[in-house]
């Protein structure tokens, strides 16, 4: 397979993913009327099942063993279970109570608040437009507050927990099934109990008649959760691996249009003028954004080819002198490499 056939299988392999993420809304209230807890419990218990079955036919397991003697990264890893079971709960319950393009504004804002987080507690320094990107974004929250009456919780929630999420991941440095299987092993134990729980109540919907929905029916879609989590991963994982991050960083935008779109011609909800503009405001903000991640790859590819044609005309080196030099060398040695370009390592 040639360069440009990867190249082709990476980017719809992630337009996949990102797709499929953005189409959630579509189903999450399918699983209605079990409530946001059990739906995420069972999500939790049957993506644990999904991905397991994903790593034997893989067999990947080699990861496990060294990260069992590592208890900062294990301890990294449950914080990021914990987080990203926030980050999934608000997403259903705002699916389901009808704030299908709040939630989409979570995952619009999060480019902001991860820049954010990389200011104060990474130390990273912006660069000018980041700085405007981000006070168009803190501008588009206040107009948006004024527009729902109210701060937008379930967006803020949604970006700050999967920011959050994001970092600790980044720490962890695992890849996306292997993570997912970790963070669900240790939320399985809290999922199952609650489970239980439920069904001993009588108010569980695993195993149970929903509405006009049979109890296979419905059972056999909170299996699905487990499976419409896992694979979405294997699509990223394979575009992750083919196509640069400026194009994953362009194709993540696809979840949170498509939850927008479905939220307003699916679903019908209000977008009164004053969230137009909020919205409007975060569009802007994303395009400034990415207008500078684009220059700045551009930038430094021509960096790296300035330097790269600099290296290809370099006069070659007088015969005598380099005989000279390789005759004061010891044995075995080898001539050392010319510094590094500025442009290349900055």
């Amino acid at each position: 397979m040639t360069d440009q056939d990867e190249a082709r299988r990476g980017f719809w392999s992630g337009a996949a993913a990102y797709g499929m993420w953005g189409l959630f809304p579509l189903f999450w209230p399918l699983l209605e009327p079990a409530g946001a807890a059990d739906i995420l419990a069972n999500r939790m218990l049957w993506s644990l099942v999904a991905v397991v079955v994903m790593l034997l036919v893989q067999r990947r397991w080699a990861w496990i063993r060294p990260l069992l003697s590592q208890p900062r990264r294990l301890a990294l890893v449950a914080g990021a279970a914990a987080v990203i079971t926030v980050n999934w709960g608000v997403y259903i319950w705002g699916v389901n109570s009808g704030h299908v393009v709040e939630t989409s504004l979570g995952y619009f804002i999060n480019p902001l608040v991860t820049i954010a987080f990389g200011v104060l507690l990474l130390r990273e320094r912006l660069r000018r437009a980041q700085w405007a990107a981000v006070g168009i974004g803190l501008a588009a929250v206040a107009v948006l507050a004024v527009g729902y009456g109210r701060p937008p919780w379930i967006a803020l929630t949604l970006a700050f927990s999967f920011a959050t999420y994001g970092l600790l991941k980044k720490k962890v440095a695992l890849g996306g099934l292997e993570s997912l299987a970790l963070e669900s092993a240790v939320m399985f134990p809290f999922a199952a109990v609650f489970l239980v729980h439920l069904q001993l109540q009588g108010t569980g919907s695993l195993g149970h008649q929903a509405g006009s929905t049979s109890a296979w029916a419905h059972s056999g879609l909170l299996v699905v959760s487990g499976v419409i989590t896992a694979v979405p991963l294997l699509c990223f994982g394979a575009a992750a691996v083919r196509v640069p991050l400026t194009t994953l960083g362009l194709l993540q935008y696809l979840a949170p249009v498509f939850q927008f779109l479905i939220g307003v011609t699916v679903f019908h909800e209000s977008m009164p003028p004053a969230r137009w503009a909020g919205f409007a405001l975060v569009w802007a903000a994303l395009a400034v954004l990415t207008f500078d991640a684009l220059r700045r790859v551009r930038a430094d590819r021509a960096a790296l080819a300035a330097a790269a044609a600099a290296a290809s005309v370099k006069p070659p080196a007088d015969a005598a002198a380099v005989r000279a030099a390789a005759a004061e060398l010891p044995v075995g040695a080898s001539v050392p490499a010319p510094p590094a370009d500025p442009a290349v390592t900055r």
